[in-house]
Formats: structure tokens, sequence, C-alpha cells
């Protein structure tokens, strides 16, 4: 993701899932700083203490414990200070309706987490090279 080496603030309550993230970021050589929230409301306050590096891009869950990630997604496209981050959505949910209420939210993307890990890697590249060419205002 490269921007600045900014933080990239995962949003996800699955041990496996963060831990196979970590891994495929490692992997692309993608070298940001990664801070990892179990859910909506943690997320929310990590980024609102004073003075937060704001990440380059946010990677969310959507079924999580707590607040999920359409409850948080709601929220950060409300504050002003925090709309222009990328919301790039990763979750085992085929939901439609999960879909349409997260674009409708302004997500940048949304992926289905696949099982099989290579695939896994693959997509994590993608989101990587398109962030890392996007230009940000």
């Amino acid at each position: 993701m490269k921007v600045a080496n900014k933080p990239i603030l995962l949003v996800e309550d699955d041990q496996v899932d963060i831990m196979t993230i970590l891994r495929a970021l490692k992997e692309i050589h993608v070298c940001n700083p990664v801070v990892s929230m179990e859910n909506g409301e943690a997320a929310l306050d990590w980024l609102s203490r004073a003075g937060a590096d704001l990440p380059c891009i946010i990677l969310l869950d959507l079924n999580m414990p707590i607040m999920n990630g359409i409850e948080f997604l709601r929220l950060v496209k409300q504050d002003e200070r925090l709309r222009r981050i990328p919301v790039v959505v990763l979750t085992t949910s085929e939901e439609q309706e999960d879909k349409v209420r997260s674009f409708d939210l302004g997500v940048a993307g949304y992926m289905a987490k696949p099982v099989d890990y290579r695939r896994f890697v693959e997509i994590v590249r993608s989101i990587d090279m398109y962030w890392t060419l996007s230009e940000m205002p």
C-alpha cells in the first residue's frame, strides 16, 4: 500500500483470517504497519484518538460482534475526517444485500475471502497494486 508507510487498519475478529492476511501482506512485501482491531467499535476508538496517523486503507470484515462492518462503514463515511479513507470489504458473506449496502455506503471494493491461500494472496496482491498506483487526495 506504501502511502508514506501509513498503517493499514484491519478490522477483523477471526484470528485465523488475521494471520492469513498478515502472512499474505508479508509474502507480497507490503511493509506498512498493520493495526488489527477485532470489531467496528474498537476500530472507531482507534481512529478517533487524538493525533492518530490515519490509515492508508481499511480492510474490513462484515460479520463481527459488538459492531459489524456495515455499522462501522456507515459511521466512517459520515465522518468528515475519515470518509476519504478507502475501505475494502474482505468477507465470507456472499449476500447480495451486504454487497449493495457496502457499495451504497461508499466502499472501494468488495472481495470474498477464498478458502485457497494462493487465491487469497492474489486478492491481497491486486488490492495492493491498485492502491499503490491510485492517487489519493
